[in-house]
């Protein structure tokens, strides 16, 4: 019974902070008096899959969202009769983030993607990578600056281009260094 009152402690948090709490914070909120009976809460949640580590051991949050009821298809063409409903549910998170410990987001600023259907204020999930494949949505560094925009070659040089015709392609003077793979675009109306 207590550990479903620290588990739910551990979820407040994260709700409220969003982030997760660390162990030291974890002590304070359960009462634990060592850190050994925090990395036993910990290893239980992990086994529950309820957060995960990452490399450095600090907390990631996997399952905290309860899913959401996929009730059908809806037709974005000409108008179909009602289907049955499908029943399943979907965890956001499970579906969208694949790699919790390389994934963050991004808050999006300039019109430069519009044409990819990315648009100022939009969020972007990316997910830490080196490399891209062609025409793959990057975030990059190029000669020191920071941008999100196709990643292309063009006989075996690679070059960044907008999703917006009002924009040249960016061939990099110096250096280009992808840092992230773009997943997804998260967008509130």
């Amino acid at each position: 019974m207590m550990y479903l009152i620290y588990k739910q402690k551990i979820l407040d948090f994260y709700k409220r902070y969003k982030r997760m709490p660390g162990y030291g914070e974890i002590m304070e909120f359960t009462g634990f008096k060592s850190k050994n009976a925090v990395f036993k809460l910990i290893n239980r949640l992990v086994q529950e899959g309820v957060v995960d580590k990452d490399r450095k051991g600090r907390l990631i949050p996997m399952n905290m969202m309860n899913g959401i009821s996929l009730l059908g298809v809806v037709e974005a063409g000409l108008p179909s009769p009602v289907g049955d409903v499908l029943g399943d549910v979907i965890n956001l998170d499970e579906w969208l983030v694949k790699r919790p410990e390389d994934s963050f987001l991004l808050k999006v600023k300039g019109d430069s993607m519009i044409e990819a259907h990315i648009k100022e204020g939009d969020l972007v999930l990316a997910e830490r990578r080196e490399q891209a494949k062609e025409d793959e949505i990057v975030i990059a560094e190029v000669d020191g600056e920071w941008t999100m925009k196709y990643y292309k070659t063009k006989r075996g040089k690679p070059y960044l281009l907008a999703a917006n015709k009002k924009y040249k392609p960016i061939y990099p003077q110096q250096s280009l260094r992808i840092a992230a793979v773009v997943k997804a675009v998260i967008r509130k109306y």
